[in-house]
């Protein structure tokens, strides 16, 4: 059973963030970009030659690790990425030392069959501790509800638009994505290994949900931010259904002033797997 009280003692301490410009690229080839090798939007990022960041890079870094210490409770062949949200205080730059501060926020209890959901929070900071992001992200322990805890504490998910989208993005990954990304760090091997995959529910390995939204932030850059990458703000989603290597991610955009809202899809499946997205744009 989910031990709420061990799991909000979580403190890994500080954890220095070490990074150089082939972090960089390795982080966007992880996420798909490059794979059109004379694409002029892609290359800046996988180029060192005037290289070009991702914002949603600040999601692997300073990472605290998987929960999978027996005392906490956790049954984590059935965990799964429930939302992540990154907040930039800065844009991020080619090389960086920085420290990272993991603590668990929350521990919800979603009752008796249902899911608990686990909401992590790190602050990445500069040596002189002025922040540099704010990352907060959530699992979700399945069918492990119901051990007594609050079912309230996560903000509200985003709105989404009504009308028909403003702009439609379809991005390709390659089947070897998952492969790419664990080496991030997160070693889940429902994302490389068949047979445990299939005894978490899953027909064959998923993607990372971190992988997905960097893929959905991809599209992003490419329809909303294209070089003004200083405009990012904040970009947060949930996840609503797996997305596996191979799929083609479509992204919906609907742009309303300094407020983008996006939902993407497994387009074979026309199956929606990010949703409630919202980006938030610095202003002019």
């Amino acid at each position: 059973m989910i031990q709420a009280d061990k799991i909000l003692q979580f403190n890994p301490g500080d954890i220095a963030v070490n990074y150089k410009y082939n972090d960089c690229i390795f982080y966007a080839l992880s996420v798909g970009v490059g794979m059109d090798a004379t694409d002029t939007l892609q290359l800046p990022f996988v180029y060192e030659k005037n290289l070009s960041v991702m914002p949603m890079m600040a999601s692997i870094l300073g990472w605290g690790g998987r929960l999978t210490d027996p005392t906490y409770g956790i049954d984590n062949r059935m965990v799964v990425a429930s939302d992540l949200d990154v907040e930039l205080h800065r844009p991020l730059r080619t090389e960086d030392q920085l420290i990272s501060q993991p603590r668990v926020s929350h521990v919800i209890d979603k009752g008796e069959g249902q899911a608990a959901i686990i909401q992590f929070q790190r602050i990445l900071y500069q040596q002189d501790t002025t922040p540099v992001a704010t990352i907060r992200n959530s699992i979700m322990a399945r069918n492990q509800g119901g051990f007594g805890g609050s079912d309230g504490g996560l903000e509200a998910p985003h709105v989404m638009p009504t009308r028909a989208p403003d702009l439609t993005c379809d991005l390709p990954t390659s089947n070897n994505l998952a492969l790419l990304f664990r080496l991030h760090g997160d070693s889940n091997p429902i994302h490389v290994d068949p047979q445990l995959a299939g005894k978490a529910g899953f027909n064959k390995p998923l993607l990372h949900g971190a992988a997905t939204f960097g893929v959905a932030g991809h599209a992003l850059i490419r329809c909303v931010l294209k070089t003004q990458l200083h405009h990012f703000s904040r970009m947060r989603a949930r996840f609503a259904k797996p997305f596996f290597p191979g799929d083609t991610l479509r992204t919906e955009i609907w742009i309303d002033g300094l407020t983008v809202s996006f939902r993407c899809l497994a387009l074979e499946r026309n199956e929606v797997t990010l949703n409630n997205g919202c980006l938030l744009l610095h202003p002019e």
